[in-house]
């Protein structure tokens, strides 16, 4: 009977990520930077109006497109922040996390065949949802530009196939972020051909030199882009499972068709609960930032220190060091550094195009955690190059 299963769902394979996370939890005392989840609780205050939504009976259905004052509160957040106007009747959608934002939006756009244009190192979650919606992933590394997909770049890989581009910054893995000059490049090649683009602004809170700039922006550009955004990552709400689709009402329109029949609606009482939390947590966003700039700092300085080649990231909570300079590819160190010190990193080769030479390492964790990591290095490190001089 297995033969008579979707082959293109067989084909598909675990994530890597989750499969090197149970692999750690196989060992012990081990300091794990590994999972791209804030380790800050829910503020109390959205958590109150989890708990009160549940006093207040709010334990039926919602609207398949989302309570509307979740969709006011969501389009209002995007306008205060990123200066993108959407209706909320008829431009928005409540998900079931970005993740579903994504199937959606690519389920409403490809047909069998069609080319999907990607910056990669990526996160490994698009390509498999490219393949199950009958697409194709064309990958555009971006290893020798700084991670940030270049005009030329975008320009030569356009076919008569193509379909969508994905832009996914901040990036994850990566850290980068794309400023409104460079995205104008991108629209110059963009703007008078007939390709949708999914910006995956997730991390769109997550910036710390520079101001998140959205491809959405450019008039020539909103009616052929969704935008994709949620609190998983900005307001510590990763088990709430909120996110955000907001696009031009002929793509809406579409999607909430996919929606309907994945979900029928969203977690009402967390949907009240996003209400607070775009409405009122500003200042709690920018405390945790704050934290993970200082996070982010500790950890770039101590990779530096120890000699590791890393650029500190503009965007999200992840560094992306080169392994290179140790003569080991990033599978064979992140191993290691597991068996031999008990620090638990990623191999970017678990990351869709990734390469083998850089490590994504998650500060979405305690300075105490990240010292001891560092500390753990150090020792590492020293006692390998005394060993065989290849450190």
């Amino acid at each position: 009977m297995k033969n008579l299963l979707n082959p293109t769902i067989q084909d598909i394979q675990i994530s890597g990520i989750r499969k090197i996370a149970d692999k750690i939890k196989t060992y012990e005392n081990v300091v794990s930077l590994t999972i791209g989840e804030p380790d800050f609780q829910t503020p109390e205050f959205i958590k109150e109006a989890g708990r009160k939504a549940i006093e207040d009976n709010y334990t039926f259905y919602a609207p398949t497109a989302g309570l509307y004052e979740t969709r006011v509160a969501a389009t209002d957040f995007l306008k205060r922040r990123y200066d993108l106007v959407y209706n909320p009747s008829s431009e928005v959608i409540i998900t079931n996390g970005s993740t579903e934002s994504i199937f959606m939006a690519l389920k409403s756009m490809l047909n069998e065949g069609d080319e999907v244009l990607i910056p990669t190192p990526a996160y490994p979650g698009y390509e498999p949802v490219i393949n199950m919606c009958g697409g194709k992933l064309i990958p555009l590394d971006t290893s020798s530009s700084e991670f940030k997909l270049t005009k030329e770049q975008l320009e030569s890989n356009i076919t008569n196939r193509t379909k969508v581009v994905i832009l996914t910054y901040p990036s994850n893995p990566t850290g980068a972020i794309m400023t409104k000059s460079e995205l104008a490049k991108l629209v110059g090649v963009l703007k008078d051909k007939d390709i949708f683009v999914i910006s995956d602004e997730l991390y769109s809170e997550l910036t710390f030199d520079k101001s998140h700039a959205s491809i959405a922006a450019f008039p020539e550009m909103r009616e052929k882009t969704v935008v994709i955004n949620g609190v998983s990552k900005s307001h510590a709400m990763t088990g709430w499972r909120i996110g955000f689709t907001f696009a031009p009402e002929y793509i809406t329109e579409q999607m909430l068709k996919t929606h309907q029949y994945l979900n029928t609606s969203v977690n009402t009482i967390a949907q009240v609960a996003a209400i607070q939390a775009l409405n009122e947590g500003d200042k709690a966003v920018g405390n945790m930032k704050e934290q993970y700039r200082k996070r982010r700092d500790i950890l770039c300085e101590g990779l530096q220190r120890l000699g590791v080649d890393v650029a500190v990231p503009s965007g999200t909570f992840y560094v992306f060091p080169s392994v290179k300079p140790f003569g080991i590819s990033a599978e064979e160190f992140s191993e290691k550094v597991l068996k031999e010190c008990n620090v638990g990193l990623l191999p970017s080769h678990v990351f869709t195009y990734g390469g083998n030479e850089h490590l994504r390492i998650s500060f979405a964790s305690s300075e105490e955690k990240i010292k001891e990591v560092l500390n753990r290095l150090e020792v590492y490190l020293k006692k390998a190059q005394k060993q065989n001089n290849k450190y």
